[in-house]
C-alpha cells in the first residue's frame, strides 16, 4: 500500500507540474510578446459620454476628478470601472465575446476580433460563458448615460423582465429643497458607467443587430 500510495503522490506532483506549465506558464510565454495598449494610450482617447457624465453630475464629478475631464482622470475612472465590473462579478451573467456560433452575429453583430482585446483593460479577459444578459464587449452608443443611471438604479424600471439586481451603493443622496429624496451618481456610479460606455467605442461604424436595432443611428 505504501508503494501505490508514493506512485500516486508522485503522480499527482507531477500532473499538478504540468497543468501549472500548461495553463500558466505556457500562456504567459505567448502573450507577453504580444502588443498591446497601456491604459495611458487607450486614455488619450476620450468617449464624449465622459464629458456628459461631468456635465450632469457636476458636483460628484469635481469631487472625485478635481482635474476635470482630462486623460488622466479618464483613465482613472475606467481602471476603477472595470475593477467594479469584476467585483460586482458582471462578467457571471455578460459576456464580452461574440462567438461564431447560434446566429450570435444577429443577436450582438460581428464575431468579435483579437484586436478588440489588446488593450490593458481587457487583460486578463472576461470572456464569459453565460448569456443572462446581453453581450457587452460593443455597448457603447446602445444607451445613453441616463439609461444607464436608472439601470444600475433598478433595472425592471427599465427593461421588466430583467433579473439584474440593483446597485444602489453607485449612488449617493443629494436633496435639494426641490428634490429631498434626489440621489446623484457617486465615484463608483460614474466609473462603471465610463467603462460600460467604453466598451466597443473603438468601432468606427456600429453594426445593427437584433439586440438594439436603434442603436446604429444612434452614434
Amino acid at each position: 500500500m505504501e508503494r501505490f500510495s508514493t506512485v500516486f503522490l508522485i503522480a499527482g506532483v507531477a500532473f499538478f507540474g504540468v497543468s501549472v506549465f500548461v495553463m500558466a506558464w505556457m500562456p504567459f510565454v505567448h502573450m507577453r510578446d504580444i502588443p498591446y495598449q497601456p491604459l495611458e494610450q487607450v486614455s488619450q482617447e476620450m468617449i464624449p459620454e465622459f464629458a456628459q457624465l461631468a456635465e450632469m453630475f457636476p458636483d460628484a464629478f469635481k469631487r472625485y476628478y478635481p482635474a476635470g475631464v482630462t486623460p488622466v482622470s479618464y483613465a482613472k475612472a475606467l481602471r476603477l470601472g472595470r475593477d467594479i465590473y469584476v467585483a460586482e462579478a458582471c462578467w457571471h451573467c455578460h459576456s464580452q465575446y461574440v462567438r461564431p456560433v447560434s446566429n450570435e452575429s444577429i443577436r450582438f453583430g460581428p464575431v468579435s476580433v483579437a484586436a478588440e482585446y489588446a488593450n490593458a483593460l481587457e487583460f486578463p479577459q472576461l470572456f464569459g460563458t453565460r448569456r443572462v444578459g446581453p453581450d457587452l464587449i460593443r455597448e457603447h452608443g446602445k444607451h445613453t448615460n441616463d439609461w444607464h443611471v436608472a439601470h444600475f438604479w433598478n433595472p425592471p424600471d427599465i427593461a421588466p423582465t430583467s433579473v439584474m439586481p440593483r446597485y444602489p451603493w453607485f449612488y449617493e443622496a443629494a436633496p435639494t429643497e426641490a428634490e429631498p429624496d434626489r440621489y446623484v451618481l457617486n465615484e463608483r456610479g460614474i466609473a462603471i458607467i465610463t467603462f460600460v460606455q467604453w466598451l466597443g467605442s473603438w468601432l468606427e461604424e456600429y453594426p445593427a443587430t437584433l439586440y438594439n436595432l436603434n442603436a446604429a443611428g444612434a452614434r
